[in-house]
């Protein structure tokens, strides 16, 4: 299951006042979003596309991350070999990375190697060649990650939970795809993904560094001007199909990973930042936060345990994870579960607001370290469909969280008759 990667950095960026964003409309029509910084004569640009594996055609799962993983594989002239030589001649960074809902493309290069870079990446965003001999080797690749997943816990209970909580959706299946859909993919497949993911109807960029307004508006229509208007079309929302209980996967290991969730809220709820501060405060990886408290620190139970609001395009959740040794496992779910009902009547302390406040708002520097990290989280922002002044209101947002809003909102969120947990093990005690 591919998390809320990019709505967990937007959350995550410090309001700084001198983080200048500036919105650049290129000639052509193109939007992103842009934070100059002349220091360093270099720029990072995130590039993210909507849509991501949920836009596998019927049969063709899969086809979406194989080809994400071939774009640089070779393009117009070069072949992969070729393609990684001009690359690395430039001193340049390109990744392709696909998830459930986004095609990511990032990119970071000298400012005196920015037009022979953007000319190159734009050869493998227009032009990928898609060469067979390039296909049948990345597909070996995704069918061994497909193989040692067979083998990964925490793999097993992803793809379990997600088949169950989703079922015929794209959510309820892994993005890899399985053994038999990927060793039937076609080039032919690898080009239908290419133009059904990358289009103009669905891309959202950002850029920081050392480039101007005028120099980045110029740059995105020859980068991205020659893509087609449009992809195929986003799928509609996952229905949630679970009800509360316990699933387990006979695995033979001394201890059991244990997945679990329930239905959350979406990003754009009213209530999300006073259920953000509840969860940080219940589940979040600090050691003082309230599971971490109860379930190691009192109990010895696991060593680590976490949740986290999972929103998705289509789909939002309230997860959480951890492991345990097989004689543990039962009696951990027991004190989770009365945590939950606990959060559901009481909410949380005054102490435990303030303290939660204080950490969300004071971990941000720690986030915010470099072009990088800042062209990542802009896009996110943009996807997440967020205002372009959010880097310097959402501390206030935060700080204006209430008890009475935990309260409220801890009543309506946790639902302890409906979380259900996938145990992958040999736990003791359940069944």
């Amino acid at each position: 299951m591919i998390r809320a990667f990019f709505c967990l950095l937007a959350l995550a960026l410090p309001a700084r006042a001198e983080l200048a964003i500036q919105e650049v409309t290129s000639p052509g029509g193109i939007t992103a979003w842009l934070v100059e910084d002349h220091n360093i004569p270099f720029t990072a640009l995130e590039i993210q596309f909507r849509g991501g594996t949920s836009l596998d055609a019927p049969g063709k799962r899969g086809a979406v991350n194989l080809m994400t993983a071939l774009i640089e594989e070779g393009a117009g002239d070069m072949d992969s070999l070729g393609f990684a030589e001009a690359r690395d001649a430039l001193a340049a960074e390109f990744h392709f990375e696909s998830y459930n809902d986004s095609v990511g493309v990032s990119a970071r290069f000298l400012t005196e190697n920015r037009d022979a870079a953007v000319d190159l990446l734009r050869e493998a965003l227009v032009n990928p060649r898609f060469d067979q001999d390039a296909v049948d080797r990345v597909r070996e690749q995704v069918l061994s990650i497909l193989r040692s997943n067979e083998k990964d816990p925490g793999a097993i209970a992803s793809e379990a939970f997600d088949a169950l909580a989703f079922g015929d959706h794209p959510y309820g299946s892994t993005g890899d795809g399985t053994f038999e859909a990927v060793a039937a993919l076609t080039r032919d497949d690898m080009i239908a993904a290419h133009a059904a993911t990358l289009a103009h109807d669905r891309v959202y960029v950002a850029a920081s560094g050392d480039i101007t307004a005028a120099e980045l508006g110029v740059l995105l229509d020859r980068l991205l001007g020659d893509l087609p208007a449009t992809g195929a079309p986003l799928p509609g929302d996952a229905e949630w199909l679970l009800t509360g209980g316990t699933t387990v996967i006979d695995f033979p290991t001394p201890q059991s990973t244990v997945l679990f969730g329930q239905i959350g809220l979406s990003r754009d709820d009213p209530d999300f930042f006073p259920a953000f501060v509840l969860n940080e405060a219940l589940g979040g990886g600090r050691f003082t936060a309230r599971l971490m408290t109860e379930i190691r620190e009192k109990r010895g139970l696991t060593y680590g345990i976490g949740t986290y609001l999972a929103n998705m395009d289509h789909a939002d959740m309230l997860m959480g994870q951890f492991s345990a040794s097989n004689d543990k496992v039962a009696e951990a779910i027991t004190v989770l579960k009365a945590e939950w009902a606990k959060a559901a009547t009481e909410g949380i302390s005054e102490a435990e607001l303030a303290a939660t406040k204080t950490y969300l708002t004071g971990s941000y520097p720690l986030r915010f370290n470099g072009n990088g990290p800042i062209s990542s989280i802009l896009v996110g922002m943009q996807m997440d469909d967020m205002p372009i002044d959010y880097a310097v209101t959402r501390n206030a947002k935060i700080e204006a969280v209430t008890l009475d809003d935990i309260r409220r909102v801890a009543a309506r969120l946790f639902q302890p008759d409906g979380l259900h947990f996938v145990v992958v093990g040999q736990p003791e005690g359940l069944k």
